[in-house]
């Protein structure tokens, strides 16, 4: 069992090493830890638990926040929704079991075009892209699928001419799954571009561990 000066100071260091000002600390967040530790002390380790649980679920909702900041602008003629978490029910769960998503939609202003950013942190379908991003064999034997350049790494594009629909994948880090998911289009052009306009190392940042 940790002794409580180091649970203290694990549980502390979990929002001290967040880029936050010395005011902001003195939220919500450190009284849910300050009192979680309290009650640790006393032995309530039931209550505890849920104080410190409430604690983590708000650290997670301005992680989710910062990372929601990353999803690129409306490109020209066309428009922006929110984003949105993929999981229900409240903030993304970094770091959890089940991983995250959040997700960004884009409309089309003189056409039907949409398009629908995506970000996956360790969630279960990053490991299973994980396996195809590793194997070029796996690639190719994808009908109308190519592996292109962003920047100096490479993504995967997916384009039904006939359809319209565009999918572009791009794995970061092995925990980080970026995709694009296009309908109506005339070209893949604006699901690539999109993807490429995406502030990747302000996502690498914002979702480190």
């Amino acid at each position: 069992m940790q002794s409580k000066h180091t649970l203290g100071v694990a549980l502390l260091g979990a929002v001290l090493t967040l880029p936050v000002t010395a005011s902001a600390l003195a939220d919500e967040v450190v009284e849910q830890i300050e009192l979680g530790l309290e009650l640790y002390h006393e032995a309530e380790y039931g209550a505890a638990i849920t104080e410190l649980e409430f604690a983590i679920n708000d650290i997670r909702e301005r992680m989710s926040g910062r990372i929601a900041e990353t999803f690129p602008e409306a490109p020209e003629g066309w428009s922006a929704g929110t984003v949105e978490s993929g999981v229900s029910g409240g903030a993304a769960m970094f770091g959890g079991g089940g991983g995250s998503m959040l997700e960004r939609e884009y409309r089309q202003e003189s056409g039907n075009g949409r398009l629908t950013a995506k970000l996956m942190i360790d969630n279960p379908m990053v490991q299973a892209m994980s396996a195809m991003f590793s194997n070029p064999a796996i690639i190719a034997a994808q009908p109308n699928m190519e592996r292109i350049r962003i920047g100096r790494d490479s993504a995967m594009l997916k384009w039904e001419a006939e359809r319209g629909n565009a999918e572009v994948s791009f794995l970061m880090d092995g925990r980080i799954l970026m995709q694009i998911n296009g309908q109506g289009l005339d070209s893949q052009a604006p699901a690539v571009e999109l993807l490429k306009a995406w502030d990747l190392d302000a996502v690498r940042e914002q979702a480190a561990r």
